[in-house]
């Protein structure tokens, strides 16, 4: 076979019981530690593992374009950036519950985990919007900042646990699933169960005391803002 005026030797072969990626990444290093080719040879991997690798160049753009998005978004919802910036931080929460969960089940990263972690950021800023969205309301209500967070985490907390609960039900046998086609699907469900229940704990406990953090710096603000006006005294 020719391709480019270049003789070409194809080796095909099929893998399963594993991803693409660590096996292909396992066959390099052998490979380089055990073949030398001779001078003017080359070795590439092509297929399905050439066109993961565009996919994933994708996914790189796509993920942070989504993110921004999230935030334009956000900042439409609340007309604040303090608010937005407060719910993002939702993401690395999910994230690392996610990153560890793919690291204790030994599982590389891979498109259908890319995909795993979009959906993820999605269902931890979503109860990151229903917890604030609710404490906002509170406080225009009249209640005081800490009352306000306290009921309004008691009031959401049910059906954010619900909304996690059920994810947890409908992915828990994807992610521990061992049968013909589980390794494109069980990086996704191990992404969302590794990383939903820690995000919604945390997002539970952590944007509470942000929230505080950011409207007590923010009322600090407006007041050292206001005493910083000169008086008017007539003349």
């Amino acid at each position: 076979m020719r391709n480019k005026n270049e003789r070409r030797v194809t080796i095909k072969a099929n893998i399963r019981g594993r991803d693409l990626g660590s096996a292909v990444m396992e066959a390099q290093q052998k490979i380089i530690a055990q073949v030398k080719p001779p001078l003017g040879y080359e070795i590439g991997f092509a297929g399905q593992f050439d066109r993961e690798q565009e996919a994933l160049a994708r996914l790189a753009f796509v993920v942070p374009a989504t993110l921004v998005l999230i935030f334009v978004l956000l900042y439409i919802q609340f007309t604040t950036v303090r608010l937005a910036a407060l719910i993002m931080c939702t993401v690395p929460l999910a994230a690392a519950g996610g990153i560890l969960a793919l690291f204790i089940s030994g599982t590389h990263f891979s498109i259908s985990a890319g995909l795993g972690f979009i959906a993820l950021f999605g269902v931890a800023i979503q109860n990151g919007v229903i917890l604030i969205a609710k404490i906002r309301d509170l406080k225009k209500d009249g209640l005081p900042t800490e009352t306000a967070v306290k009921e309004g985490c008691l009031i959401r907390m049910r059906p954010v646990m619900i909304a996690t609960i059920v994810a947890l039900a409908g992915l828990v046998p994807a992610a521990i699933s061992t049968g013909i086609g589980s390794h494109s699907q069980r990086p996704f469900a191990i992404v969302i169960v590794g990383g939903i229940l820690p995000a919604t704990i945390l997002t539970l406990l952590v944007l509470p005391i942000l929230y505080q953090w950011f409207d007590r710096k923010l009322t600090l603000f407006d007041v050292e803002k206001l005493a910083s006006i000169p008086e008017i005294t007539e003349t």
